[in-house]
């Protein structure tokens, strides 16, 4: 019986192919077999023994372990059993905890789906910053509270967007040092079992895993790495849902200024017929909210009761599995979103022309005070001329050559040209610029 969305709704193949027990279980027995190698390396048993325990490990399926826990109650013991079985090795498990077993093998699943994070996050930095150079010229209306500001360009905001992106891609590789860790220190983390060898099994154990050892734990790593890694995810999947949202007001019908792309056949409502609703943006957006909703029990998580205790277990089953595969979903979402959206240029013009000049006030007032009036009085002359443009439905322009506190500064023509949008921007094509720069030297 299939319950939760993520089996049959949520989540890429790649990613639930790496969080499934099966994968799991076959990383788990890896985790027993560098084990057996660092302890032949060591003289307790041969190298043929371990490389023989080795080639018959894989034939242990999940289906065995799972029968064998359903009788003692005891997931890796379980899997302890069901190696044995096939390798008839006295040396699996030997000076090994269960979590020396899952934990390392939690940091190979962790690996493998960083990997392919860092690749989506690398992708999507990309085409954001393709997108902020595409449209660095195009220039559309700056929004503050959801009304009218100064005007901005798409390139713009597709700038801010990107670089936000790749500083989650420069603090992905800061934590990786901190988040690929395993562990090889039995039942407190003293490493008694395997004595003064302790630390040269575990470095072994970790260099043919490909991993770093911990560089202290006690039963299992320590949990604020794992915090670590949901708070990055939690905040990787804020800023998704920030675009999201973005997006999904820039596509209202009374905005009309993006679209997701609708495909030939989908269908946007079950009763209205016209609607090309953004479902993807609205997925990020629901989904995000779930992760976030992690980072409080995986904190929870890290409270443990001395050398430890088992509150974490059943909830980690659940929080890393899920986020990991939800952040790598939504991020998905987003790359088709950004690669496939559409931008009407004449509905941004339109939107902009809409505000008749007003927006512009601050260009006005700024070149009043820049002549002689004192900044608070042009921004008062300037509200007051604002103020009669709305009443009068009129532009701003009008309202302003009509008024002789302001006409003993400027020329028409001036004033013409001060409140055209494309000659109030600031450094903004060239912050769009600067941004590229970076963002390309992050991602190499």
């Amino acid at each position: 019986m299939i319950v939760h969305p993520i089996d049959y709704r949520y989540g890429t193949p790649e990613m639930k192919r790496i969080w499934s027990e099966d994968s799991k279980i076959k990383r788990m027995i890896r985790v027993e077999m560098a084990l057996l190698k660092a302890l032949a390396k060591k003289g307790y048993l041969s190298e043929e023994e371990a490389i023989k325990a080795k080639k018959l490990a894989f034939r242990v399926t999940p289906e065995r372990v799972r029968e064998i826990e359903a009788e003692i109650k005891h997931d890796i013991m379980a899997l302890v059993r069901a190696i044995t079985e096939v390798t008839n090795c006295r040396w699996v498990h030997f000076g090994a905890t269960s979590n020396d077993i899952i934990d390392t093998a939690t940091a190979l699943q962790l690996r493998d789906s960083v990997k392919i994070i860092e690749g989506k996050i690398r992708k999507l930095a990309g085409l954001l910053t393709e997108r902020a150079k595409r449209y660095r010229e195009v220039v559309c209306l700056g929004r503050t509270h959801g009304q009218a500001a100064l005007p901005t360009t798409y390139g713009f905001r597709f700038a801010i967007w990107a670089a936000e992106i790749a500083r989650h891609y420069v603090r992905l590789q800061q934590m990786k040092d901190r988040l690929l860790v395993g562990q090889m220190s039995g039942a407190v983390g003293t490493q008694a079992a395997f004595g003064k060898d302790g630390f040269e099994i575990e470095e072994e154990v970790m260099r043919l895993l490909n991993l770093k050892p911990a560089i202290i734990s006690s039963q299992i790593i320590p949990r604020d790495i794992y915090c670590e890694y949901i708070e990055f995810l939690a905040s990787l999947a804020t800023t998704l849902e920030k675009i999201a949202l973005n997006f999904r007001l820039l596509q209202r019908a009374e905005v009309g200024e993006v679209m997701e792309r609708f495909e030939a056949k989908q269908v946007g409502s079950s009763t209205m017929p016209h609607k090309r609703n953004p479902i993807d943006s609205e997925n990020i957006c629901g989904l995000a909210r779930v992760v976030r909703g992690f980072v409080e029990p995986q904190h929870q998580s890290a409270i443990l009761w001395e050398e430890r205790d088992l509150t974490n277990s059943s909830a980690e089953r659940i929080i890393l599995v899920e986020s990991t595969v939800l952040v790598d979903h939504i991020l998905t979402k987003m790359i088709k979103v950004v690669e496939s959206m559409e931008i009407d240029e004449e509905s941004v013009r339109r939107n902009l022309e809409m505000q008749k000049g007003l927006n512009l006030s601050e260009a006005v007032m700024i070149e009043m005070t820049k002549r002689g009036v004192s900044r608070q009085e042009a921004h008062e002359i300037l509200r007051q001329a604002s103020m009669r443009a709305y009443e009068n439905g009129t532009t701003l322009y009008k309202e302003l050559i009509r008024d002789e506190r302001i006409m003993r500064y400027f020329k028409a023509e001036e004033l013409e040209e001060i409140v055209k949008p494309e000659n109030y921007l600031g450094t903004a094509a060239e912050r769009v610029d600067r941004v590229v720069k970076w963002v390309e030297e992050v991602l190499g």
